[in-house]
């Protein structure tokens, strides 16, 4: 048994040599791959300028201010001009037909001095703007986050590529010691086999990872609206930090009930209905407007005569309009706009109730997934520590070939998902400032920090 362990060690060296160089070599490509890499914050700028989302938003609150201005105008003066020039034919009896000229001009000027229902409507013009800028804001916090989402995608299917063709190497150089051995009597064919079974799933999984990376680029590609995006990995080694999610589940489910855009959105949606009935009830209440007015006239009568001179005259005044009867079309509209208001009060409780919801799930997801990274950190510690101790009894023969392939894949698998739980924190800490409605591209900065340069 001494001689066959020590020929085992033999051959166990120069694969490990050659498993060391291959995985210096990844590490140089990767290094190189990342050095025109896009940091984070400059992929969010790009996408921000053409996510068709977030331009559509950005525009509906660029109008939301023209049509602010345009409910103004009905409380401030107004002037209009009319103009007129007629001829007329009158047939006579005895004198046949005659005909006249008239031309007229006017300015007709308005100011509203109490109109209750154009006041009313500029309240609501004004919250209707807020609205709008409350959901350019909630665009771009989604944004954020699906471009974070995307990045770290790539990121991780980065990683599972690495991880697929690190484990396939290592079944590679398994499976040409299996063949050794079993050339020289040291093992059995089902050595072999085992390690070629392996090596072909070792494989197939490196196809699919490929795929996925290359659909994972082409969604960040998109998203970013440039060609070949390469973002940049996270340092190695990492600690994340411990602040993300700091703080209790109530602080943040306080903020996120008076900050979240949706919340904000929906408490102006309430004040507008509110606002709608009163608009409602000063239908029924009268307008006082000054009005002004210039008029020019002249013209012939139907005998050729000159009817006078240029005629003019001048008005001023102020005009009441009272409404005495419409035929209850003001008492059922402001019947409509009351169930109206409950409806508004309930989108706002039911908005309320949503992003409490998503900021604990949020929030216990950074929680779990803190645990998760620790758990899988002290995971990938023993299982290299069982790959080496596997290592060791296959070299002095009392582990199989199989051992030694399950712990490679368990190390490369504890490797692989600790990089996607990593990935999950950091995503998962900006989900949850986007839920209390505080995300902003400044969060990005503690992330890059976390990148290598």
């Amino acid at each position: 048994m001494s001689r066959d362990s020590s020929r085992r060690g033999g051959e166990q060296g120069p694969r490990a040599a050659g498993a060391r160089r291959w995985l210096v070599g990844l590490a140089l490509g990767l290094c190189g791959a990342t050095a025109g890499a896009q940091s984070l914050v400059e992929l969010y700028a790009a996408a921000r300028d053409q996510d068709a989302t977030v331009r559509a938003a950005r525009a509906l609150a660029a109008s939301a201010e023209y049509r602010a201005e345009q409910v103004r105008a009905r409380l401030r003066p107004s002037l209009s001009l009319a103009a007129s020039t007629s001829r007329s034919a009158t047939e006579f009896s005895n004198l046949g037909q005659r005909y006249g000229n008239q031309s007229q001009v006017g300015v007709t000027g308005r100011q509203p001095l109490y109109n209750p229902t154009g006041t009313v409507e500029v309240d609501q013009a004004l919250r209707s703007l807020a609205a709008s800028q409350a959901e350019l804001a909630g665009a771009e916090q989604d944004l954020l986050v699906r471009l974070a989402q995307a990045y770290f995608d790539v990121l991780a299917a980065q990683d599972s590529l690495a991880t697929s063709r690190t484990g396939k190497a290592a079944i590679a150089e398994q499976l040409a010691s299996a063949r050794r051995n079993f050339e020289v009597g040291n093992a059995t064919i089902t050595d072999t086999r085992e390690a070629q079974a392996r090596f072909d799933l070792a494989t197939a999984q490196e196809l699919g990872a490929e795929n996925d990376l290359r659909s994972k680029r082409v969604a960040l590609n998109l998203l970013v609206g440039r060609p070949d995006v390469q973002p940049r990995a996270l340092a190695v080694p990492l600690t994340l930090p411990e602040s993300l999610g700091a703080g209790n589940v109530e602080q943040w489910v306080d903020r996120a009930r008076s900050e979240h855009p949706q919340v904000r959105r929906a408490e102006l949606g309430a004040e507008i209905a509110r606002l709608e009935t009163e608009r409602a009830r000063a239908q029924g209440l009268p307008t006082v407007d000054a009005v002004a007015s210039v008029d020019r006239r002249d013209g012939t009568n139907i005998n050729n005569v000159p009817a006078g001179v240029i005629r003019s005259s001048q008005t001023v005044g102020v005009q009441l309009n009272v409404p005495l009867f419409a035929g209850y079309a003001i008492q059922n509209r402001i019947r409509e706009t009351l169930l109206l208001e409950d409806k508004a009060r309930e989108d706002l409780e039911a908005a309320r109730r949503t992003v409490t919801q998503a900021t604990q799930v949020a929030w216990l997801g950074v929680q779990s997934g803190q645990a998760q990274v620790r758990a899988l950190e002290a995971a990938e510690a023993s299982s290299r520590l069982a790959l080496e101790a596997t290592q060791t009894g296959y070299r002095v023969g009392v582990r199989v070939n199989i051992d030694v392939l399950n712990a490679q894949t368990q190390l490369f698998t504890t490797q692989r998902d600790l990089s996607r739980a990593r990935y999950e924190v950091l995503l998962g800490s900006l989900r949850l400032r986007q839920a209390a409605g505080q995300l902003s591209p400044d969060d990005l900065r503690p992330i890059e920090q976390l990148i290598a340069r």
